[in-house]
């Protein structure tokens, strides 16, 4: 008291050294404590910038860049050839491509000569007259989708088909590129001029075949096999077949056919598409006739196939440019029905040339005004415009890998762009919202990024992961909620503080099993027992609650001074063997409920009634593992927010007349509920973080369904599924990364609702 007293008076200020080092610790222990905050807060920050730093350039835009451009005739070897296209002059330029490293194009000319140029400066490398072409003139021609097989069509009715390749070389660090030309065998289509063409090779069936619409207005096919005789020689058989019939008088303006050689598609003047199956070379099958345009006088002016050969590229004469593959019909007699399914934002003037790329989805379009559109079919948008010095663009080439445009317009001028495009098919659309993929009936939110082929379509959509994680986390948490809070309150309110002080730990200890032990049970040892015991888990929650009640009325029976010999609480643990009849009472019954009702087999009844499939590994057995493992999380807080209340209140609801069971509900319950409330959502943010569980315990399927019975798939294992086989600095690698912030937002979304609620809740109940 004295040490008090000369505390107390004034001027004195303390001096011991025991002082002055409680301030030094107090000190370093506050700027420990502070500088670990702040690092923690922005190590969250970093992560947050480094993972919005890879997805941004999802959503950045095309760049381009006009690399070169020339005039043709300005180059010696190609300055006789004129321009004038009056009188039903042909452009001198047939056609147009380019090498993968965008070093050498070349232009192919109405005689037949190639001629391959550096983009660079124009100026002619090498030229090659193309021998089956000699002493002839070039009418049409077409590019097959791989950019390297070119076929002519002459005006005495012949085709030749034209490999052109490149072959690499280094001599020391420099790359040589050397380009080779290999011709086809010349065959004879037809008598008279071949306006328009199509010619595709089938090496799986060593089929080529050629589609000729003629000067003498006549639409015929041609197939050349070589069918093997006894003596296992080759002898070419031309197999020809005239389909003019079917146009009924149509004038043809384009044809397109595929590479697998089966499917043949005509635009007409009149806007009609005409399409045949060509499966069997012998006798041609016509399909249908369809109208592609909005006015029968608006002219198709140009055909094209995406990559795969499954999407036809449509563009007219007022400039429009659409999107069309069969979708399955089961009214159709042909099982499907050729539909239009994007229409792309239109050009200002006819379309001359459309023109997709080998890579990807993407495409280029040309129209007679001198304007080139870059669009992505599956996400329906215009990507970037491109524009030439001419009044039309005559031909048109896309680099083999999308990564460069080349042009001729009709002064003989040849555009050299590079192109920037690293992700073309991501946008708020592809990413969130319904796309119409080929081959399915309707647009759907699908996800499936890879494919068993190069033409494969990917599907990208984050609205079935992000589905899929809310979903497993709510049959998580309407498995663990109830079991935590009644748990929390019958421990804390009912239970003896030494019972309580041995079963709080035990649940705290659930804690510490690894997820992916949790998820390993579920998956491989859980779900095959759940899946022949389905009717006995509807079972046993039924028959549980009848056999506690009834233990419950006969302990009200028991004589006090039997009850007296048990500590608060303890009476709870004659529940454990009453719990285990009655699961084994529930399995009993599994059998004899199955064949009553549900017909012997619970799975075809779900099928046939309900509509539902079962699989084995599903929502039901993610919501028993991840329920287990969040658990502990909302038990443990519960149960501190719960024992947290102030003793007054409780004595004085007592004093007062109610029992206990009262007093929890109506007076500790809601003073706790700020802290349960938080309890509840740091177990939800446990859940929808959770990757091994769900990773393991789940089809992994990503679909979009609330039933029970089938799988999901989660942002979180989809990530760690997809992130080893994602190129670095690809789409699929920045769309996982968005997943990631997908991820962190919502936390941070749910974590800031918490904590307002919990704000209103102690508010409101902290006053008491």
């Amino acid at each position: 008291m004295p040490a008090k007293t000369r505390l107390k008076k004034k001027g004195t200020q303390p001096t011991s050294s025991g002082l002055k080092r409680r301030k030094l610790v107090d000190f370093i222990a506050t700027s420990v404590v502070t500088t670990g905050g702040i690092a923690v807060i922005l190590c969250i920050l970093a992560i947050l910038v480094f993972i919005g730093i890879e997805t941004v350039p999802l959503f950045q835009g095309v760049k381009s860049e006009l690399s070169s451009s020339f005039i043709l005739k300005e180059s010696p070897e190609l300055s006789s050839y004129s321009l004038d296209t009056t009188n039903d002059k042909t452009f001198p330029f047939i056609a147009t491509g380019l090498e993968e490293y965008r070093k050498i194009g070349f232009v192919v000319t109405e005689d037949g000569i190639l001629t391959f140029l550096s983009l660079k400066d124009g100026k002619t490398i090498k030229q090659v007259p193309l021998r089956g072409l000699e002493g002839r003139t070039i009418a049409s021609s077409f590019v097959s989708e791989n950019n390297k097989l070119y076929s002519f069509g002459t005006n005495d009715g012949f085709i030749l088909p034209v490999t052109i390749e490149y072959k690499i070389n280094f001599v020391g660090d420099k790359r040589e590129i050397t380009p080779e030309v290999s011709e086809g065998a010349l065959f004879k289509v037809y008598d008279s001029p071949l306006n328009k063409i199509a010619y595709e090779e089938s090496a799986e069936d060593e089929v080529s075949a050629a589609v000729a619409y003629t000067a003498a207005k006549d639409l015929v096919f041609a197939a050349l096999a070589a069918p093997e005789d006894d003596f296992g020689s080759e002898e070419p058989e031309l197999l020809t077949h005239s389909l003019t019939e079917k146009l009924n008088g149509n004038l043809v303006t384009t044809i397109e056919l595929d590479k697998s050689i089966e499917n043949l598609f005509v635009g007409t003047e009149n806007g009609k598409i005409f399409h045949w199956d060509l499966s069997d070379r012998e006798n041609p099958e016509f399909l249908r006739a369809i109208d592609a345009t909005n006015s029968p006088k608006t002219a198709i002016t140009s055909l094209s196939f995406l990559l795969g050969d499954r999407s036809l590229l449509v563009g007219d004469e007022d400039g429009n440019v659409s999107v069309w593959f069969e979708v399955p019909d089961t009214s159709s007699p042909t099982g499907d029905v050729l539909t239009k399914v994007h229409q792309l934002s239109p050009l200002e003037l006819p379309i001359t040339n459309i023109t997709a790329s080998a890579r990807d989805r993407g495409f280029i379009v040309s129209d007679s005004g001198g304007n080139i559109n870059l669009y992505h079919a599956t996400s329906g948008q215009m990507l970037k415009e491109f524009k030439t010095d001419g009044s039309s663009v005559q031909k048109l080439s896309f680099a083999p890998k999308s990564d460069g445009i080349i042009a001729i317009d009709d002064k003989g001028k040849m555009y050299n762009w590079s192109v920037d495009n690293p992700h073309p098919e991501t946008n708020l659309k592809t990413l969130f919202g319904k796309v119409w993929y080929e081959g399915y009936k309707k647009p759907e939110y699908v996800w499936q990024s890879t494919g068993g082929t190069d033409e494969f379509e990917p599907k990208l959509s984050l609205t079935p992961l992000a589905f899929g994680t809310l979903k497993g986390a709510l049959y998580a948490l309407f498995f663990a909620i109830p079991i935590s809070i009644f748990g929390a309150i019958c421990v804390s309110q009912f239970m003896h503080p030494s019972l309580r002080n041995t079963i709080k730990p035990v649940i705290e200890i659930m804690a510490a099993l690894p997820s992916v032990v949790l998820g390993f049970l579920a998956g491989l040892w859980l779900a095959p027992i759940i899946e022949k015991i389905i009717p006995a888990v509807f079972t046993v929650p039924i028959v549980l609650t009848v056999f506690t009640l009834i233990t419950v009325v006969i302990w009200h029976y028991v004589p006090r001074g039997i009850k007296g010999r048990f500590k608060v609480g303890s009476e709870l643990f004659i529940l454990i063997p009453v719990i285990i009849i009655g699961i084994l009472v529930s399995l009993w019954l599994n059998g004899p409920i199955e064949n009553a009702m549900f017909g012997g087999s619970y799975k075809e009844w779900f099928y046939s009634v309900l509509g539902l499939q079962y699989d084995q590994r599903n929502s039901l057995i993610v919501g028993f593992a991840m329920g287990f493992a969040v658990i502990p999380i909302i038990f443990t807080m519960s149960e501190d927010a719960l024992s947290s209340v102030p003793k007054h209140l409780t004595a004085g609801s007592l004093a007062l007349g109610a029992n206990r069971w009262q007093t929890a509900i109506r007076v500790i319950l809601p003073t706790a509920s700020p802290g349960i409330f938080s309890a509840v959502m740091i177990g939800l943010g446990r859940a929808i973080g959770e990757t091994m569980i769900v990773l393991m315990a789940t089809g992994n399927t990503p679909i979009i369904d609330w039933s029970l019975f089938n799988g999901f798939r989660a942002l979180s294992a989809n990530i760690a599924v997809e992130i080893p086989e994602a190129p670095h600095g690809g789409t699929l690698y920045r769309v996982l990364f968005l997943a990631a912030l997908l991820l962190f937002f919502f936390t941070f979304f749910i974590n800031t609702v918490a904590e307002l609620v919990r704000q209103r809740l102690r508010k409101k109940y902290g006053q008491l």
